[in-house]
């Protein structure tokens, strides 16, 4: 579908356009992030060991990273609307299955399967945007990580309610309510899959190859990458740092919604600023210098103020719905910013994978947190490096090599 015959959607069909968006990005995080606040049930429940515990929480970055890269190509043969929905039914199937099964290869498996759904959704997320919003992919970014900032921070804190009843917890009632919002989800995309009948061929010229000979290619996925380090590490793993710290599951579940609350405002404000400025380092600087106040607070005095180190954590995960926006605002085609996004996910989460992995080795190496959030500190260093490469003003159309 061509610019053109976007600019000839209805005002109809452009609302059931933003209504998809915001459904599906609601739903993109809670398969992820509902898993953390109920960790030790869900282990004791199929059984998980450490390895697996560990495993599963890096699940979500090592499924973005294998299904990152295959999205654009697998749109651009079957269409980008019919992906979405097809990885939106994949996601609400897996995470409903998921919650019923009793042997740990078969959780993990249905985990990565509900994953790879909504990895496929994420990574085409800004070409969505691009394509049906080219004049305003600040505004669209805000929309969609708002969005999705809700859904996280609304899995994490109430996913243990949920699972609650009369004291005893029930993980597959916790687990379980993600799948319903999913399946609501499906509604508007089936509406929205007309739009690929008017595709024919290739969506998109520009393969994640050639992104990966330019200089920003790299500048954003090692942005992204790192920020999604840090992320994941935290969405895995600060819940049971705060249960460790003497925090009841409840209040840790809370403060891990603190930390993902913290974005929703900030995900409004950050992509529409983006998108007016031509230099964004400035904003990347305010936001990489909360996670040391965060970090060295927790590690200092863990409570009674956890709330306010979670704050702090939360607004420097913001980086993310500015790297986001970036992947729009550094490509001037929606070829390009397919090309862009796939490669900057797929490369980025496959770094970003060693994290919430990491951090679990790291914790039973040692049995305390400390070496794993110095670890964590320490790498904000090189995200902030690529992020200063990544908001200067180029395009990543004027780094490709020209064909001979």
């Amino acid at each position: 579908m061509g610019t053109s015959e976007v600019a000839q959607d209805t005002r109809l069909q452009r609302l059931l356009v933003v209504l998809g968006i915001v459904v599906l990005a609601f739903n993109l995080r809670p398969a992820a992030s509902s898993v953390g606040p109920l960790l030790e049930e869900v282990r004791a429940g199929v059984p998980l060991g450490d390895t697996e515990a560990g495993l599963l929480t890096t699940l979500p970055v090592l499924c973005f990273a294998v299904v990152g890269g295959a999205a654009p190509r697998l749109a651009a043969w079957v269409g980008l609307h019919r992906v979405t929905l097809l990885g939106l039914i994949l996601l609400a199937g897996c995470l409903w299955t998921r919650g019923h099964v009793h042997q740990g290869w078969a959780f993990l498996v249905l985990s990565f399967a509900a994953l790879a759904g909504a990895a496929a959704a994420n990574v085409l997320m800004p070409s969505l945007v691009k394509l049906h919003f080219p004049a305003h992919v600040g505004l669209l970014t805000a929309v969609y990580t708002t969005s999705m900032a809700v859904g996280l921070t609304l899995s994490s804190a109430l996913t243990v309610p949920i699972a609650t009843t009369a004291g005893e917890v029930d993980y597959a009632r916790g687990l379980g309510a993600w799948a319903v919002t999913a399946a609501i989800a499906v509604l508007p995309w089936i509406g929205l899959i007309g739009h690929d009948l008017h595709v024919g061929g290739r969506a998109s010229s520009i393969g994640i190859t050639v992104i990966a000979r330019t200089r920003l290619g790299w500048a954003m996925a090692g942005a992204f990458g790192l920020q999604s380090l840090q992320a994941y590490a935290v969405f895995g793993w600060f819940a049971q740092m705060c249960r460790d710290a003497g925090y009841s599951p409840g209040t840790a579940g809370v403060l891990l919604g603190v930390v993902t609350g913290a974005s929703i405002p900030l995900s409004v404000l950050i992509p529409v600023l983006a998108g007016r400025l031509r230099d964004q380092r400035w904003l990347l600087t305010a936001l990489m210098a909360c996670y040391p106040i965060g970090y060295v607070g927790f590690l200092v005095d863990p409570r009674p103020l956890g709330w306010l180190w979670a704050l702090a954590i939360g607004v420097g995960c913001s980086t993310f719905p500015l790297v986001l926006t970036l992947i729009g605002l550094r490509s001037r085609t929606p070829a390009g910013t397919a090309a862009l996004s796939g490669f900057t996910q797929s490369a980025g989460y496959l770094l970003a994978a060693l994290g919430p992995f990491g951090v679990g080795v790291l914790h039973a190496a040692t049995g305390t947190w400390t070496l794993p959030l110095l670890v964590l500190l320490a790498l904000c260093v090189p995200l902030y490096l690529c992020g200063l490469y990544a908001t200067g003003d180029r395009s990543v159309e004027d780094q490709i090599p020209a064909r001979p």
